[in-house]
């Protein structure tokens, strides 16, 4: 079992970087399947979040550099890549799968949208056909680990996320966001989360622009606001002091001439865009224009900072528990790659008893149904007491990493694995 986890995020890339390698819902999916039909794939999942793009595969062991799938589905230099990019191999990969889950490696520690984020791309990858053996049962284990730890960590207690930064970052702009009027643009989870929070902060008038004009006046109706409709979009965005955008458009919506625009309407009025957008909505050269405030993803990193000084003791916990699930994914991967030895040991013993019972079956040929039957059950239970304590030695010294006790074993007992019948079905 090869795993392989290989990716860029907020940590390691800009934002310029990870918006050209960011996925849509939409196309999911299919970038899943191109991934299964790279050379030596044999399981894979996409995660791509507004913070990361990363590629969980397992591979054969002379399967080509998964940076060449990277370089060629983006169309992409590998130079311009490689300096940003982290690699992942076997347990490590899956702690850093852990981490990610349970939103230990967020931007906002404790964040609760990546869970969800991670269970979309794996339902994605079933449904591509590339989740189906080992990685199944890594990401099911994934997701038992991050109930875990909000289940008994506090790290998720306050309701954090990217939207609630976003918004904070607008309370500290202004100094009180009390009747200040807001554009959401995108209808998604990112703006209801950051319509609750603004709503709570004391904003005014919450106007809802989304190309889905149906969804925009569910979610302003839900806080009071007012829908407008896409096409309106650059007519009505002068009237907000505050745009927050999230939409999943593959081209930026606010460009600079629209800035400027919006600028003359105001007549010098500031105007602050938020944009928590993965390709981004709002062009950078829009924050050349004096007037014109525009925060992107990467921005909100100073924020998100000063939360993580309260959440580091509960962060501690989760470390904790995570490398004690990685301590017992390793013992029972050790466990399951003496499959072979235990099985072949059985196969011998079980040939040994057949040809016993063959050798003495002249002897046996009087005795009855019931007595020829008693005699079958004696031998396989002797077997099987037999092998007892090998079997179970042999499983702990896997278990616990020692390869010269399980070689010392299997030539006491003349085991000799042929490497088949392994079965992964009890790994986790």
């Amino acid at each position: 079992m090869n795993i392989v986890l290989l990716g860029l995020n907020h940590k390691t890339a800009p934002v310029a970087l990870r918006e050209r390698l960011a996925i849509g819902p939409q196309q999911l999916e299919q970038a899943t399947r191109s991934l299964l039909e790279a050379p030596g794939v044999l399981e894979g999942m996409i995660l791509s979040t507004c913070n990361r793009v990363e590629l969980l595969t397992s591979l054969q062991p002379d399967a080509p550099d998964l940076l060449q799938f990277i370089e060629s589905y983006f169309d992409i230099e590998r130079e311009l890549l490689a300096p940003h990019i982290y690699e992942y191999r076997q347990e490590q990969a899956v702690r850093h799968l852990f981490r990610v889950a349970c939103s230990l490696d967020s931007m906002v520690i404790g964040e609760p949208q990546i869970l969800g984020q991670v269970k979309s791309s794996y339902l994605a990858a079933r449904s591509a056909g590339a989740i189906r053996g080992h990685l199944d049962k890594v990401l099911q284990r994934a997701f038992l680990v991050a109930k875990r730890v909000r289940s008994e960590t506090q790290i998720g207690s306050s309701s954090v996320s990217i939207a609630s930064v976003a918004v904070e970052l607008a309370r500290k702009i202004f100094g009180s966001l009390e009747g200040k009027k807001v554009l959401l643009v995108g209808a998604g989870k990112m703006s209801e989360q950051a319509a609750r929070h603004l709503m709570n902060q004391g904003a005014g008038t919450v106007l809802v622009a989304n190309r889905t004009h149906e969804r925009a006046e569910q979610l302003a109706q839900r806080f009071g606001g007012r829908a407008i409709g896409f096409d309106d979009l650059y007519s009505a965005a002068d009237q907000a002091d505050i745009i927050i955008t999230s939409t999943g458009a593959a081209r930026p919506v606010f460009r600079r001439e629209h800035a400027q625009h919006f600028l003359q309407q105001r007549r010098g009025r500031p105007m602050f865009f938020i944009d928590i957008a993965v390709p981004r909505d709002v062009d950078p050269e829009v924050n050349k224009l004096d007037g014109i405030f525009l925060y992107d993803i990467d921005d909100l990193q100073s924020v998100a900072g000063s939360h993580l000084k309260e959440r580091s003791r509960e962060a501690e916990l989760a470390e904790a528990m995570i490398l004690a699930e990685v301590d017992k994914y390793q013992r029972r991967l050790h466990a399951l790659n003496v499959a072979p030895e235990i099985v072949q040991l059985q196969q011998s013993a079980e040939q040994i008893r057949l040809g016993e019972l063959r050798r003495v079956g002249s002897r046996l040929q009087g005795l009855s149904v019931e007595q020829q039957t008693a005699v079958e059950a004696l031998t396989r239970s002797l077997v099987n007491k037999f092998l007892h304590r090998p079997v179970q030695a042999i499983k702990a010294a896997a278990s616990e990493g020692n390869a010269a006790a399980v070689d010392a074993i299997r030539e006491a007992f003349g085991a000799n694995t042929a490497g088949e019948n392994e079965d992964e079905d009890d790994l986790f």
